[in-house]
């Protein structure tokens, strides 16, 4: 297998610190550390705070942060400059973004998602409807029946892109448009999307859409969210955590809301300004890097990766699509062991992670990873399951995180 050219795989390879030995096919739950970030949260830290104290709200732009960084992520998202907002976490962006949704589309009462949405995405909805006390309800089909349940009761389609599981990839165009022709707005998770595959969120048409920076875009733990919201309903979408950063004017201390312009009125708390500074620098790394190539060196990868797997392991059953085009920049596979096959892996330098009940998740992202390491992982793979190595009592007791 060889790179494309246009973008340099095995330049961006050495722009990631990953430690010797380790092959790394987690980066679709943490993605690594990206050269630069370090010596740029020094500066932050030794050169904007430590020497302008208070005055690096304004003189290390600190304020303006969230929007010039969401300008970044906008680029990869398919979304125009001034649409995207970074701050907060997904969980409250996606609070945000149906409430928002909801609002502008009062006649209706339906939330409809699918099974394999994320949980999270999943409890805010019921929160938010318990809050509202208007009627609201969620309703949930499998993934292959949505877009046959969009109909004129539902208010709002609120999807992730690609199943945190599975890999699946729903159609955001084709559902966007159905949803649209049935009267009811959209609202995206792009939590394994943004970083993964090429995303046309104005092409597509999509009303609102959030995601996380932690996975694909290499952000750190707890790196900020954001938050898309279409240019057409960016100056009336009610905010609905109106917080001091998404007023109009917050230093004029109103002791009423007014909403900001446009995608602004969606900040509400103080910048993480350390944290959008580790973000900016890590998509440094995106710079020269085309999505279009992403998507096929990552297709091919994937397909590698199951041949090889299924040669050679034979006992793991293939959860994901085969067809690289129905799937994201993940191949899952099922065990009844799963976990602690995981753990022995881990263990033997191959780190993926496990999803209840059985999945054995491996993210493939070109960016770090190649033909080899994912050969070499397979080799490893092989050797634990044939010599059940598996099978101690220490790969069987969870971990907090798993």
């Amino acid at each position: 297998m060889t790179d494309f050219t246009q973008t340099d795989f095995k330049g961006t390879r050495a722009l990631f610190r990953i430690p010797e030995g380790v092959i790394y096919l987690d980066g679709n739950s943490l993605g690594p550390l990206p050269a630069g970030v370090e010596q740029r949260v020094a500066r932050t830290l030794a050169e904007e705070w430590g020497t302008r104290l208070i005055r690096g709200w304004n003189d290390a732009g600190w304020m303006t942060q969230p929007g010039r960084v969401g300008d970044r992520v906008a680029r990869l998202i398919g979304a125009p400059p001034g649409s995207v907002v970074m701050g907060d976490t997904l969980s409250i962006k996606i609070h945000q973004a149906l409430a928002a949704a909801l609002a502008l589309n009062p006649d209706r009462r339906v939330i409809l998602s699918d099974t394999g949405n994320f949980p999270t995405d999943l409890y805010m909805a019921e929160g938010l409807i318990a809050t509202l006390g208007q009627g609201h309800r969620l309703e949930l089909v499998e993934p292959e029946a949505v877009e046959a349940a969009i109909d004129d009761h539902v208010a709002v389609l609120m999807l992730t892109e690609v199943d945190y599981r599975s890999g699946r990839k729903h159609d955001m165009a084709v559902l966007t448009a159905r949803a649209h022709a049935a009267g009811a707005l959209t609202v995206w998770d792009l939590a394994h999307s943004a970083g993964a595959l090429p995303v046309d969120l104005a092409a597509a048409g999509a009303d609102f859409a959030a995601g996380c920076t932690y996975k694909y875009l290499n952000g750190g733990p707890g790196a900020p969210a954001f938050i898309y919201v279409a240019p057409r309903h960016a100056d009336a979408a009610r905010p609905a955590l109106s917080g001091w950063m998404g007023h109009a004017a917050p230093f004029a201390f109103d002791p009423s809301y007014r909403p900001g312009a446009g995608v602004e009125r969606m900040r509400v708390g103080t910048p993480p300004v350390i944290a959008l500074a580790a973000l900016d620098a890590a998509l440094d790394v995106w710079d020269g890097v085309d999505m279009a190539d992403i998507r096929r060196q990552s297709i091919a990868l994937c397909d590698l990766f199951i041949t090889e797997v299924e040669a050679r392991c034979p006992e793991l059953a293939l959860a994901s699509p085969r067809d690289g085009a129905r799937r994201g920049s993940q191949v899952s596979f099922r065990h009844p062991q799963g976990y602690a096959i995981m753990r022995a892996l881990i263990d033997r330098g191959v780190i993926g992670d496990f999803r209840a009940p059985d999945i054995l998740r491996f993210g493939i992202t070109p960016l770090y990873i190649g033909a080899d390491e994912l050969r070499a992982a397979v080799a490893v793979l092989e050797t634990v399951l044939a010599g059940r190595l598996w099978d101690r009592p220490d790969y069987h007791r969870k971990a907090t995180v798993t």
